[in-house]
């Protein structure tokens, strides 16, 4: 009698975990996406292959997946990429700037933001999924994440596949042009023109190629991503171009000669100040020798307030009040 009830017990946890483990599969075969993300979903049954079964659009209700089927998840709204030199506010970890060469040789650095969505075509992605869904990215952590893996498992795929195009469509555009046509200032430390002094309308010159460049690369860089990438995987791309520095070194020898300038600059205007201060002397003294009378005026014009008795003469005498 023992034996048959610990049969039916048996009976009754395996029963149980069978109920339990089809329930689970029977709720787990559902799935949604909140706002602003896309659904790739895969099959994952027993027997069933790992092709795409569907795409669930963005702000979806429930809805039925199939039995143990995995869905990837994307971004469907604007997204953005920002490269830049303050520690932690970019993509990258720590300081983030694309290094490179002007056409003189100058090591220039570049900071902007990459704005772009995901092409929502269910062709394209499906396509997407296919090629990059299917395969890992190392992210800054040194951990291997797939692009559905949130934000991390996206930056890591945007650092290792968008990254190098972008990388590559600045460093053709900056080698366009020479150091001081970017950064006037560039122009105090370089052997060409008039020493320490940048070329009249610099300011405006440069900001006319610094939007060169970003207009270059707004053209180049939707071209230059689909060859990469296979197809027009990414939409709406918009590079804004922020700022473009001097290497730390350089930046220092501007800065010593902007110091110099300004010295130089101050010393000239006292140079002048004082040649004026003695012209007006001369002139002055010229009309004194023409108008004696002028110079007693001007004499008494300069006794202070306080003074309440003046007598010229021989014996000089100033009163002051209270004495």
């Amino acid at each position: 009698m023992t034996r048959r009830k610990l049969a039916y017990g048996a009976a009754g946890v395996a029963v149980l975990i069978v109920v339990i483990n089809v329930l689970s599969a029977l709720f787990g075969g559902f799935d949604r996406t909140d706002g602003g993300e896309v659904a790739v979903v895969r099959n994952g049954g027993m027997f069933d292959d790992r092709n795409i079964r569907q795409i669930i659009p963005p702000a979806s209700g429930l809805t039925w997946t199939g039995l143990y089927s995995t869905s990837h998840k994307y971004p469907s709204q604007q997204r953005f990429y920002t490269i830049t030199a303050r520690a932690g506010a970019g993509d990258r970890p720590g300081v983030d700037v694309v290094r490179t060469p002007s056409s003189d040789g100058v090591d220039m650095g570049i900071e902007g933001t990459l704005y772009f969505t995901l092409n929502l075509d269910q062709k394209t992605l499906r396509d997407f999924d296919n090629k990059f869904g299917t395969r890992g990215f190392t992210g800054a952590d040194g951990r291997l994440y797939h692009a559905y893996d949130g934000d991390l498992g996206w930056s890591a795929f945007l650092d290792q596949i968008i990254r190098p195009v972008i990388d590559n469509d600045l460093r053709e555009q900056i080698s366009r042009f020479r150091c001081a046509e970017l950064v006037s200032s560039c122009a105090l430390v370089q052997n060409s023109g008039s020493p320490g002094v940048p070329p009249a309308g610099a300011g405006k010159t440069n900001n006319g190629n610094i939007a060169a460049v970003q207009n270059a690369v707004n053209s180049s860089l939707a071209e230059d991503l689909k060859v990469t990438l296979g197809d027009e995987f990414l939409q709406g791309l918009r590079f804004n171009l922020v700022r473009v520095s001097l290497p730390d070194n350089v930046q220092a020898a501007v800065d010593k000669a902007q110091a110099a300038f300004a010295a130089v600059s101050e010393a000239q205007a006292r140079v002048a100040q004082a040649k004026a201060d003695a012209a007006a002397n001369s002139a002055r003294q010229q009309g004194y020798q023409k108008c004696p009378a002028c110079a007693v005026i001007d004499e008494m014009k300069a006794i202070p307030p306080s003074v309440t008795t003046f007598a010229p003469g021989q014996n000089f005498a100033v009163t002051a009040p209270g004495k």
